[in-house]
């Protein structure tokens, strides 16, 4: 018996600070140039909120990493995805 199988994918995003500690970079795949540079007091939750705005549709995670490149916060995006159904009839 055939079905449908949905296939999810995830994007991925990174959150790291700066060498420099001016701001932080934000990278994934899923960016144009895969990688943005963010900055100012709030460059952190900047970073996340375009991380959400970028994966739209798509579930994402997105991992906080410190100065020491230790993993510190993970954020989960579960996407906006609408099924939609239309009756054949």
């Amino acid at each position: 018996m055939g079905g449908l199988v949905a296939m999810v994918s995830i994007q991925e995003y990174q959150v790291r600070l700066r060498k420099d500690h001016l701001g932080v970079h934000l990278i994934s795949d899923a960016l144009p140039f895969r990688c943005v540079l963010l900055s100012g007091k709030d460059a952190v939750a900047d970073a996340i909120d375009y991380a959400n705005l970028v994966s739209g549709s798509h579930a994402a995670v997105i991992r906080v990493y410190n100065a020491a490149g230790k993993l510190i916060e993970t954020h989960e995006h579960k996407g906006d995805f609408k099924e939609w159904y239309s009756d054949p009839h």
